[in-house]
């Protein structure tokens, strides 16, 4: 279940291993166009890694509901690249969302990335950010669907400490899930010890 007043997530600047600078922030309604054409940018075999599925181009009910994620029980976000260390000048170059059923204590994350941002820590610094949100929001678990063939996916959430275990109902997919920790169990954790 969900904290009844969600922390709000505060935009941030980072620099990634390579030099390059991103604004991280939760999605809106304005980076609609935004998000098709990094979705045009995506390779195929991108996209199929991402949607699970051979998708020529987004449809309209998922721009729809990627540009308007429900507060209560969705969170999304985006990294913008910053040209030249300019406000808004850049373009969305990846972005991680989580999802859970009304009432449930367990979210399902999905991340994607621009096709030529792997590799230099953003995937890390979204899951990252993502995890700490859901925690923060009062969610017990997350949780996601990979591809078994998605090795760099499994890795990065194996060294997040995901477990890594077979989907029961298609061999092509793996679970990875995480134990999150919400506001007052560290601390409880602490003032036990």
């Amino acid at each position: 279940m969900t904290a009844p007043n969600p922390p709000p997530f505060s935009p941030t600047r980072l620099t990634l291993r390579d030099g390059r600078r991103i604004l991280l922030r939760e999605i809106c309604e304005q980076d609609r166009a935004g998000l098709l054409a990094a979705f045009a940018r995506l390779s195929p075999d991108a996209r199929y890694t991402r949607f699970m599925a051979p998708l020529r181009e987004l449809p309209e009910s998922m721009v729809e509901q990627a540009t308007h994620p429900e507060p209560g029980h969705e969170c999304a976000l985006v990294a913008v690249s910053e040209a030249d260390g300019q406000e808004g000048s850049g373009r969305l170059v990846g972005g991680a969302r989580f999802v859970a059923p009304p009432a449930s204590d367990v979210c399902e994350f999905a991340i994607t990335l621009d096709d030529d941002w792997h590799g230099v820590g953003l995937a890390r610094i979204l899951m990252t950010a993502l995890i700490e949100l859901a925690g923060a929001r009062g969610y017990q678990r997350m949780e996601g669907f990979v591809l078994a063939m998605n090795t760099p996916m499994r890795r990065l959430a194996r060294r997040l400490g995901f477990t890594d275990v077979a989907c029961p109902d298609d061999a092509t997919v793996r679970i990875v899930t995480l134990p999150l920790a919400t506001p007052g169990t560290q601390e409880n954790a602490g003032a036990a010890g």
